[in-house]
């Protein structure tokens, strides 16, 4: 038998939490899956290294709203993978991140992987919901 919910069924917070978990571990079980190490937030991170090449760890700290302390140490163990690496920037003070050869082969074949899995889990949304649901997401993120 279900527990009873009480007020938490109508919390965003909650009903984003929920989902939440059920994306991830369908990413778990089905993109990362063989792949040690990856969590949907790394992959994030070299995904937008790949749109971004050249991108300051500060930048891209800012973006995923993350302490840029935080950051280092994700960034250091995507380094010793071999997936990416730091390159000295323009002005020599700042190093700029950019994919190896094995970080761009692991991104194209997680997108594929992303790619059923996002058909996957919007299965249950109409044509237009899918679209809708991320704009307000969208909206809430702000």
């Amino acid at each position: 038998m279900a527990l009873k919910t009480g007020i938490l069924a109508n919390l965003l917070g909650y009903r984003l939490r929920r989902a939440q978990q059920a994306v991830f571990r369908d990413f778990a079980a089905r993109v990362a899956a063989g792949q040690r190490d990856i969590s949907p937030g790394r992959v994030g991170l070299l995904l937008l290294v790949e749109a971004n090449p050249g991108v300051t760890q500060s930048r891209l700290a800012h973006a995923v709203q993350i302490e840029r302390s935080t950051m280092v140490g994700v960034l250091h163990a995507l380094e010793a993978r071999g997936l990416l690496e730091r390159r000295r920037g323009r002005d020599r003070r700042t190093n700029g991140l950019w994919l190896t050869r094995a970080g761009a082969a692991l991104a194209a074949q997680i997108k594929r992987r992303i790619a059923v899995h996002e058909r996957r889990i919007a299965a249950r949304l109409g044509a237009g919901e899918r679209q809708q649901l991320l704009d307000l997401l969208e909206k809430l993120s702000g």
